[in-house]
């Protein structure tokens, strides 16, 4: 009869064991995916923010011609950030930020031509860039809560071990590199 107990005792461990296992991996998986899908929102919003850039560029080009220089950096920015690779969250942050400084320029440009800031076309080419900037913004506040708690669940003891064994490795924040790009571009035109 005690031999029974004994068994059965280990049965119960053995179960409660597995079953914790089991709902530890489950839960690290779940995190990822929440950061595989907030990736995808800032994702859609880039790519959102990608086509716009040719009709601003052209709204402004036909207004200043002589700067082509602004032109072809904002082209060149906008090329390199929609050719990183998506799970390049470095190298997006970069990219992105080149395309953020190109942008400045274009607006800079931008300034200089009342008649086209009052047009009306311009106008709503600007707003839709910022309200596009504001949500990009929000993706990357997602993104990165959903980062820190999927790093802190799989670095945290002991699920840490679970993380260890199913090889869930650390995801990169959606950082930007230069502090003054941390500034929401101004878009006043």
């Amino acid at each position: 009869m005690g031999a029974l107990i004994a068994v059965i005792v280990v049965v119960v461990i053995l179960l409660i064991a597995v079953i914790w296992y089991i709902s530890t991996r489950n839960g690290i998986i779940s995190f990822r995916n929440r950061v595989e899908e907030s990736w995808s929102g800032i994702d859609v919003q880039l790519k959102r923010r990608h086509d716009l850039v040719p009709n601003l560029v052209e709204t402004v080009k036909g207004y200043a011609t002589h700067e082509a220089g602004v032109f072809e950096a904002v082209t060149k920015a906008r090329a390199d950030a929609m050719a990183t690779p998506d799970s390049n969250v470095e190298g997006t942050a970069k990219a992105e930020g080149n395309l953020d400084r190109a942008l400045a320029d274009l607006r800079a440009v931008a300034e200089n031509y009342p008649d086209l800031k009052a047009t009306e076309n311009f106008q709503q080419l600007s707003r839709n860039l910022s309200e596009l900037e504001d949500e990009i913004q929000a993706s990357r506040r997602i993104y990165n809560s959903n980062v820190q708690s999927y790093n802190t669940k799989i670095q945290q003891f002991p699920a840490s071990i679970v993380a260890g064994q199913g090889n869930f490795t650390a995801k990169e924040f959606y950082e930007i590199e230069n502090a003054a790009e941390r500034d929401t571009p101004s878009v006043s035109f």
